[in-house]
């Protein structure tokens, strides 16, 4: 009989050699268990063409030929990405229900003699754990906002405090965007929303509820990921912190920064574009033709000046949580970020 896994929180999983998903590539792809590794029994071609033999044929036939399938996916596997593997070897394997596919795989593991598990229930279970962990439970993080206007280094900043022993959230990293309007423009895609809350409870695991942790203030979405309900309640009610910079300098900052993006600017004519029209088209033309003459200094200063600010500046009358100081930054270089983390390190320490 196969041992089973039933209870599934973070340091369960760690208890194991490795957690390996042996369901398809685009399944995988979609969401999985945060360190799992893919050894896929069927790929995505080959899963369909079974289930279509089992609608459209018998399902014998669909038994029969997946298989044979799995059986030379597996030794594939053994002779591979497992061949390194010690006899003392302990995996933890899941499909999408902990049916077939897992228990393939798990039983040739368990022949050869490693001591294999499997997760009851597969990937649903994992699933509904972390619903339940970032829809159904009540916040009780510390959270810390740390704000400021677009061009602030607040992300650069943001990652230097681990370093200094504070606990961060970095979302951005985590969904993959960088926040604003143009934060999509990477060629990297952003993870789908199961995938982004599974990295989010990746990170929540090393994070000691009873400290602080820093996140950068967000609005309730990140590009297209949604922040969970149980996070943003804890954001919505958590102190600031403010960094403040010379628009000058933040217009230096944008234009270094993110020259991944401006080097597309077909692209970043295509996200102006989508702005809001409040601005008018003649207005976002002149933007647009920024974008693509290359005069990037003048476009960061004239998204600053009249869309970035103004709109920091109304959801700031309308912000009530309590700021727990300002950063004033000298410079938004390497030495300005290490003297605002240093100031920074203070305040959380303060708490």
């Amino acid at each position: 009989m196969i041992d089973t896994l039933e209870r599934l929180d973070l340091e369960a999983l760690g208890a194991f050699d490795d957690i390996i998903d042996v369901r398809s590539p685009g399944e995988y792809a979609e969401d999985h268990m945060p360190g799992a590794i893919n050894l896929p029994v069927l790929d995505d071609a080959e899963r369909a063409e079974v289930g279509t033999i089992y609608v459209q044929q018998s399902p014998f036939l669909a038994r029969r030929i997946g298989a044979a399938l799995v059986a030379r996916n597996i030794a594939r596997h053994l002779e591979t990405a497992l061949a390194d593997r010690s006899g003392g070897y302990r995996p933890l394997i899941y499909c999408w229900r902990g049916g077939q596919r897992s228990n393939a795989m798990a039983t040739v593991l368990r022949q050869v003699g490693w001591r294999a598990v499997l997760v009851a229930g597969g990937y649903r279970t994992w699933r509904r754990h972390v619903t339940a962990s970032l829809y159904d439970a009540e916040p009780c993080l510390k959270v810390v906002l740390l704000d400021g206007n677009t061009g602030s280094a607040k992300t650069e900043i943001l990652n230097r405090l681990p370093g200094r022993g504070i606990q961060v959230l970095d979302l951005e990293g985590l969904a993959g965007h960088r926040g604003s309007v143009f934060g999509g423009l990477s060629r990297t895609p952003q993870p789908s929303q199961k995938a982004f809350e599974s990295r989010l409870m990746g990170a929540l695991a090393d994070i000691d509820p009873a400290r602080p942790v820093v996140v950068e203030a967000e609005s309730s979405k990140i590009g297209d990921r949604m922040i969970p309900p149980v996070l943003w309640k804890a954001m919505q009610a958590a102190p600031r912190l403010s960094v403040k910079a010379e628009a000058r300098d933040r217009v230096q900052y944008l234009v270094q920064t993110y020259a991944e993006i401006t080097s597309d600017s077909e692209a970043l004519g295509a996200a102006l574009d989508r702005l809001p029209p409040l601005y008018g088209r003649q207005r976002l033309a002149e933007w647009v033709q920024m974008a693509r003459s290359g005069d990037f200094s003048a476009l960061a200063a004239a998204l600053i000046e009249i869309h970035y600010d103004p709109a920091y500046e109304r959801s700031n009358r309308r912000d009530t949580r309590p700021t727990l100081g300002d950063i004033i930054m000298s410079d938004l270089g390497e030495s300005g970020q290490e003297a605002a983390a240093d100031q920074i390190t203070d305040l959380v320490q303060a708490i």
